[in-house]
């Protein structure tokens, strides 16, 4: 079943020395490019988080926050006073080389690397409850991918049932419309010439059928039908494949409207080119 790369996921968990939350937000891509947002002191856990998600996901663009909200208690949470003193000796001195220069806040300051100390904190437990939260949240989110991704999928089939529907209307009007052309050109040929060798009129008809003849359109694009339906039902990504084939009914969609001798094979190609372009649009979505 397709999953799309348009998702939302948010989970917190409560402990006793504080709160972690966890929000992932996921769009489209070429690619699984993955990008967080964490607290600097467990900066590390971030490789384990990367492979979480390689594990997990295979396209998309991954935006992942994960805040540390720890308790009122003034033994786990201090201030490396001097190094922030530092920090702030240096930004003052920057400070005076800009015109109209905006105050260092406090909370600022408590953001810079290294000025809040975590002390007789469980640094290891910490990092177990962040790569579960993660995982947890990661599960969240393909749950969301697979809502869509079902939404999208009845959007692509009722799309197919109406390019199905052109091909027949084009199928139930060839012959009349392959004959009326027939009739036409005869006319037209006795017009010039009265005498007119039967053969060679023949021959101007055989080439007009081949030049016009859509059978061959008219298999590729079932067979691609077909294909599309065939790949809406595996398990694995599938986003890079439906858009291969999107390409390829357009491309006998367009044939199929260079061929056409007749309004209904007209109309019914601006049909079907406007089908797959809705079909497009939505799988430019699906991993």
């Amino acid at each position: 079943m397709p999953r799309s790369m348009t998702a939302f996921a948010r989970n917190r968990r409560e402990l006793g020395w504080g709160t972690i939350s966890c929000e992932i937000r996921s769009l489209n891509h070429r690619f699984l490019e993955t990008s967080f947002r964490l607290p600097e002191s467990f900066r590390q856990t971030e490789n384990s988080l990367r492979e979480i998600a390689r594990a997990k996901l295979q396209r998309g663009k991954i935006d992942c926050t994960i805040q540390l909200t720890l308790t009122e208690n003034e033994n786990l949470l201090q201030a490396n006073i001097p190094l922030a003193r530092r920090y702030i000796d240096v930004a003052e001195k920057l400070s005076n080389e800009i015109q109209n220069p905006a105050p260092i806040s406090a909370l600022e300051v408590m953001r810079w690397p290294g000025i809040i100390i975590d002390k007789d904190l469980n640094t290891d437990k910490v990092e177990e409850e962040v790569l579960e939260l993660f995982t947890n949240t990661i599960g969240q989110l393909l749950e969301g991918r697979a809502r869509e991704g079902e939404k999208l999928t009845e959007m692509i089939l009722l799309r197919l049932l109406n390019m199905e529907e052109q091909i027949r209307k084009i199928k139930i009007n060839l012959p009349k419309i392959l004959e009326s052309q027939r009739t036409r050109l005869k006319d037209r040929l006795t017009q010039i010439k009265q005498d007119l060798d039967n053969d060679r009129v023949e021959q101007e008809m055989v080439l007009v059928a081949n030049r016009t003849d859509v059978n061959e359109e008219l298999e590729r694009l079932e067979a691609h039908i077909f294909e599309v339906r065939r790949t809406l039902k595996s398990k694995e990504a599938i986003g890079r494949r439906l858009d291969f084939l999107m390409q390829e009914l357009n491309r006998e969609s367009n044939t199929l409207g260079s061929k056409s001798i007749a309004g209904v094979t007209t109309q019914a190609s601006i049909e079907l080119k406007v089908s797959i372009e809705q079909m497009r649009e939505q799988i430019q979505n699906i991993e």
